[in-house]
């Protein structure tokens, strides 16, 4: 099974136990497909429910950039020198404004001053794509606003993450500004791999690797389930064992035997089977090729919580 379906079925599988937790909240999105550009209009909605840390981080950003749109009508080009302050509201820790002309020179960033004055019209991210002109593109486009995604490194770091970046268009007398403010889509939305993760060795044949654990990571998750891969080689197999916790267990490929309470359950892509607390179980690759499975725990899996059965 190829990385992309992989992926696809963790996702699904994790609704799925969310779902039945009643953990899900969705939020409606729509994306333009041809430079990730989400073209939004305005702000202010009334929200009647909760919202999200990054909900309230895309309110922020957007109310900084108008707020400096605004301060650029009063002040004109004076503001400039308000928004380089450190430790303003315009600039403080990673928050910040970067102000283009509408034709690509960037004429403030307040990270590093000594770039101003730059033509980054043809600026590109860690991808290749030409984030300069999305940014122009957005800016000159019928709203005059919107959200440009894409792939950049966070400080000091070398590996690209996923960045996001409103745009408004304005003007100082003739001269039209692009003013833009950003954050990291990580900081507030968990993501991981097949790819990423590391495996560890169990039951002989046997690898497993975290795809979810709230222990693994450096940082409140607010969740405690886990998701962890497994792979059974062909011939090998997990002993007699029980959990105090119910288990989910989706296989992703391959074949197997799957027994709980010594009844015989045949596994194949595309099943999931509940394992209830407390059951014994033991599974078998019986195929030809390896048997892989996603194996969810509520709590999170721990030691304490399994029993090898003899």
């Amino acid at each position: 099974m190829n990385s992309y379906k992989k992926i696809v079925y963790v996702l699904f599988v994790t609704f799925l136990l969310l779902s039945v937790a009643g953990c899900v909240q969705s939020e409606n999105t729509t994306m333009n497909k041809s430079h990730a550009i989400d073209q939004v209009a305005g702000q202010n909605t009334n929200i009647s429910y909760g919202q999200s840390d990054m909900a309230i981080q895309k309110d922020m950003t957007v109310s900084l950039v108008n707020d400096a749109v605004e301060l650029m009508g009063e002040k004109g080009e004076l503001a400039f020198d308000k928004f380089r302050e450190n430790g303003s509201k315009w600039f403080h820790n990673d928050t910040y404004l970067s102000i283009w002309t509408l034709e690509g020179k960037r004429v403030v960033y307040a990270p590093n001053t000594s770039i101003e004055g730059v033509d980054v019209s043809a600026l590109k991210d860690y991808d290749g794509n030409p984030i300069g002109e999305y940014f122009i593109d957005t800016a000159m486009s019928e709203e005059g606003e919107g959200w440009v995604s894409y792939q950049w490194p966070k400080p000091d770091e070398s590996a690209p993450a996923l960045k996001y970046t409103f745009v408004k268009r304005t003007s100082i007398g003739d001269q039209a500004y692009i003013v833009t403010s950003s954050f990291y889509v990580d900081d507030y939305v968990y993501t991981n791999s097949l790819e990423d993760i590391e495996y560890f060795s169990r039951f002989n044949s046997v690898s497993l690797g975290n795809v979810l654990h709230p222990s693994k990571v450096d940082r409140d998750l607010g969740v405690n389930y886990s998701i962890a891969h497994v792979i059974i080689r062909p011939g090998a197999s997990i002993g007699d064992h029980a959990m105090k916790n119910p288990e989910v267990h989706f296989v992703l490929a391959g074949k197997g035997i799957f027994y709980i309470e010594d009844v015989l359950f045949e596994l194949s892509e595309g099943q999931m089977v509940l394992v209830p607390a407390n059951a014994k179980q033991q599974i078998v690759n019986s195929g030809d090729l390896a048997l892989e499975f996603l194996s969810i725990d509520q709590p999170a899996w721990a030691q304490e919580n399994e029993e090898t059965l003899d």
